[in-house]
């Protein structure tokens, strides 16, 4: 009940202050067939004064600055003898162009390199070739290792507090 007084309250404050206005609306005559209608214009609505809040704001956003023409190149090489994970790939950007290829050797022993472009004229375009390189890969698995079971503590009781005189 306490709750409903204060936001009674609180619409009432914002109402003697102006942040809550009431709103009119006029109509307009409905025009005739193929005329010029009159223009009746509604009245103004009038704004309250903007809300001051105390708080500062704590982070401002950083805006990045845009560039008309981005540039990069990146690539990078990994070969596991371990695992015989194999795969590479190397990229680069020059405006709206972009150029690539990646390749991997997949668990069949055959290696996969895909050639792409990029560009607003001619969109995205891949060139996949398949080449074998000899046996089949065989994947070492890490060992699983089980962890012992978790055993949880019996709950604890509380009993009644023990008064010493």
């Amino acid at each position: 009940m306490a709750f409903k007084f204060v936001v009674l309250l609180c619409t009432l404050a914002m109402a003697q202050a102006g942040v809550v206005a009431p709103v009119t609306y006029t109509a307009h005559p409905a025009p005739v067939a193929y005329a010029a209608a009159p223009v009746v214009h509604a009245a103004p609505v009038v704004h309250a004064a903007p809300v001051a809040y105390s708080a500062p704001i704590a982070k401002v956003a950083q805006v990045e600055e845009y560039d008309a023409h981005p540039q990069y190149s990146f690539a990078y090489d990994v070969q596991d003898g371990l695992t015989g994970d194999s795969k590479s790939q190397h990229e680069s950007r020059d405006g709206d162009v972009v150029q690539g290829s990646y390749s991997v050797v997949d668990p069949d022993g055959i290696k996969r390199t895909v050639e792409y472009t990029s560009d607003p004229h001619n969109g995205f375009n891949a060139v996949v070739h398949r080449e074998p390189i000899g046996a089949p890969i065989a994947k070492v698995a890490a060992p699983v290792v089980h962890a012992a079971p978790v055993v949880h503590a019996a709950p604890v009781a509380y009993s009644a507090p023990i008064y010493h005189h």
